[in-house]
């Protein structure tokens, strides 16, 4: 099968190739200051007899403190915009691959082919909110997914100490030199409802779980009052 990401990296001028290449120089650099937390990963990897893979989602704003963390190959769905075919490319440096499409453009074909890599046993993960927001709300997309699939989903957030947040309408977000990233990673929760319409009207308690969970991010990244910190 054609790959997503291979059919991206034909509609990039080597200009832009240039500058992606470029530019994770610098981000590899600059990660190797970093120091990573990661909370609740152990719930689902690595994986145990009869796991299933799951669906992530994640803040659009927060994918690169997010996914520098991650360490696990995701299909990632993104826009089928020019935006996404870049996004694309910087996830192969990530390790991880593309699948095309949204919510407001290509989303059936995208969710067939997310569906299909999911039963194959490979994460997804979905920015709810975008790719064009508002910042934090919550599409139903992955929701849809993981009902179809039967796989539960997870979501992941992130607090970074010190950052360059970006003037985009997703507040970008670029960890600092020597900047402490903590990443939590929400309990599994499977989609029973009787049929994918009754799933999809969960944005809103999924959207709550999210804020939940980057408040935990939050407090677990404030230093103990003893002032010890600990670090993976």
């Amino acid at each position: 099968m054609t790959t997503p990401e291979s059919r991206a990296a034909h509609t990039l001028d080597w200009k832009t190739r240039l500058s992606i290449a470029l530019g994770w120089m610098v981000f590899r650099v600059l990660g190797l200051t970093w120091r990573s937390t990661v909370h609740g990963r152990e719930a689902i990897w690595p994986r145990r007899d009869g796991q299933t893979a799951c669906v992530y989602t994640l803040w659009h704003g927060q994918m690169l403190p997010v996914l520098w963390s991650h360490h696990v190959r995701t299909g990632v769905l993104v826009s089928e915009h020019r935006d996404g075919e870049i996004i694309t490319r910087i996830l192969e440096k990530f390790g991880m691959f593309g699948v095309r499409g949204s919510s407001s453009r290509g989303g059936t074909r995208a969710l067939l082919e997310a569906v299909q890599v999911v039963k194959q046993g490979t994460d997804m993960a979905f920015t709810p909110d975008g790719p064009r927001g508002p910042r934090h709300s919550f599409a139903p997309g992955a929701l849809i997914l993981a009902h179809r699939a039967q796989v539960p989903v997870v979501t992941i957030t992130a607090h970074v100490d010190r950052k360059w947040q970006l003037r985009s309408w997703d507040a970008f977000e670029i960890p600092k030199p020597f900047a402490r990233i903590t990443v939590v990673y929400g309990a599994p929760r499977y989609l029973t409802d009787a049929d994918v319409r009754e799933a999809a009207a969960r944005t809103e308690e999924f959207a709550a779980h999210m804020a939940a969970d980057q408040a935990q991010a939050a407090a677990l990244a404030s230093p103990p009052r003893n002032g010890s910190v600990g670090a993976s």
